[in-house]
C-alpha cells in the first residue's frame, strides 16, 4: 500500500474560493476594455458638422507626463510670421487641410457613430530643417493616431493614445473678396 499525501477538503475549499476571485479579478481586467463605451481602440470626436468651414491653429503642446506625473509643454512655432500649425475643416465636412509646420497637408473625413477619423492624409514634400521636420513627423503621427478630440468653444483638444494633448484656438477665416475685378 502506497501513502499519498492527503489534503482535507475543509482545505482545498478555501483554496478553490480564492482561485475563483482572482480569476474573477482578471476576467474583470480583460474584460474591463469591451465594457467601456466607446470602445477602448475607438476614437472619438464631435460631428464633423460641428467643425464645418473652421479654422484652427496649435497653441500649446503637452507631452505625455514624466515618471514625477509633470505635464511638460513642446515648444511649437506661434502666430502668423512663424508659420504655425493649422488645421481648417472645408464647408462641407468632408475634408481637412493645413499646415503641419513645415508643409501643408490635406485629408478626407470619414464619420460614424463616434465622429470622424483622418484618412488618407497627403502632404507636400518641401525640404524643412530638422527641428521643423520632427515637429511635423510628431504631428501627423498625432493627427493619425489620436484617441479623442474635444471641442469646447473656442478650443479644441486632440488628445493622442500617447497621452499628448495638442490645444488648438479657433481662428477666423479669411472672407473672400466678392465684387472686385
Amino acid at each position: 500500500m502506497s501513502i499519498q499525501e492527503r489534503t482535507p477538503n475543509s482545505l482545498k475549499a478555501p483554496a478553490r474560493g480564492l482561485r475563483s476571485v482572482v480569476y474573477g479579478i482578471g476576467l474583470t481586467f480583460l474584460s474591463a476594455c469591451s465594457g467601456v463605451i466607446p470602445p477602448c481602440g475607438a476614437k472619438m470626436s464631435p460631428p464633423s458638422s460641428e467643425l464645418r468651414n473652421t479654422k484652427w491653429e496649435l497653441i500649446r503642446w503637452n507631452l505625455t507626463p514624466n515618471a514625477n506625473g509633470e505635464v511638460r509643454g513642446r515648444q511649437i512655432p506661434l502666430g502668423d510670421t512663424s508659420n504655425p500649425i493649422q488645421l481648417a475643416f472645408d464647408a462641407n465636412g468632408e475634408r481637412v487641410s493645413g499646415f503641419t509646420g513645415c508643409n501643408r497637408f490635406t485629408a478626407s473625413l470619414s464619420e460614424d457613430s463616434r465622429g470622424f477619423t483622418f484618412e488618407k492624409i497627403t502632404t507636400t514634400k518641401m525640404a524643412c530643417n530638422s527641428q521643423r521636420t520632427e515637429l511635423e513627423n510628431d504631428f501627423l503621427y498625432e493627427l493619425n493616431d489620436y484617441r479623442n478630440i474635444v471641442r469646447d468653444g473656442d478650443r479644441l483638444l486632440m488628445i493622442g493614445r500617447d497621452r499628448e494633448v495638442l490645444t488648438f484656438a479657433q481662428r477666423d477665416i479669411p472672407q473672400s473678396k466678392s465684387g472686385s475685378k
